[in-house]
């Protein structure tokens, strides 16, 4: 997140931009103040003058072509065993510069008894969910992404036993001063305390 103010007589109008990019780029934007907040999916290594609050931790699904015979039927009722994709050739995001998703995925994936054949590697989360749905593998992605129902994809449920977790963690400069930006950390963390309820 990055703000931008605008003073029209005594009013002053805030308006929010969004900004899409790897983890640690968003951290090396906060050190140099290009923007106020971020969200990263991993851990954080460079944490000197920032605050880094976990957020929730939101559960992963598959995301499969249409055409994959898993992605028929009720999808609803049965959660699909993570071992079951152990043939597939997996769609992943881009491993960062240190743990992350990529990470989780793999981990998940030999807890579950197979090492995956990563056949594509996207440099963003949206992206893998691009070449999923031209037929080049299936994918693991955080649940919220759901949302997009993205022509090509289906989504489906993970076996609790296996798992994975994304966890969303918001990020600033510690000692931030600027109302705004403060108004805003606190909204994020009062509604992700709402949403763990």
């Amino acid at each position: 997140m990055r703000r931008t103010v605008s003073q029209i007589g005594i009013v002053s109008l805030v308006s929010l931009v969004l900004e899409e990019s790897g983890s640690a780029e968003l951290v090396q934007a906060l050190h140099s103040e290009a923007i106020d907040a971020a969200f990263i999916r991993s851990p954080i290594a460079d944490v000197v003058g920032l605050e880094v609050t976990p957020l929730l931790q939101e559960e992963m699904v598959a995301a499969l072509p249409t055409g994959h015979s898993y992605a028929t039927g009720n999808l609803d009722k049965k959660r699909l065993p993570l071992a079951s994709l152990a043939k597939e050739t997996f769609v992943l995001y881009k491993r960062p510069g240190g743990p992350g998703l990529y990470d989780t995925i793999i981990s998940a994936c030999r807890d579950a008894g197979f090492s995956p054949h990563v056949g594509q590697e996207a440099p963003r989360i949206l992206s893998t969910l691009n070449l999923v749905a031209a037929g080049l593998g299936v994918s693991i992605v955080p649940a919220s992404l759901r949302r997009l129902e993205m022509d090509g994809v289906v989504y489906r449920s993970l076996a609790k036993t296996q798992q994975p977790l994304a966890p969303l963690i918001l990020a600033c400069r510690r000692g931030e001063t600027s109302a705004t930006v403060k108004r805003f950390i606190d909204l994020v963390k009062q509604t992700a305390q709402q949403l763990d309820a």
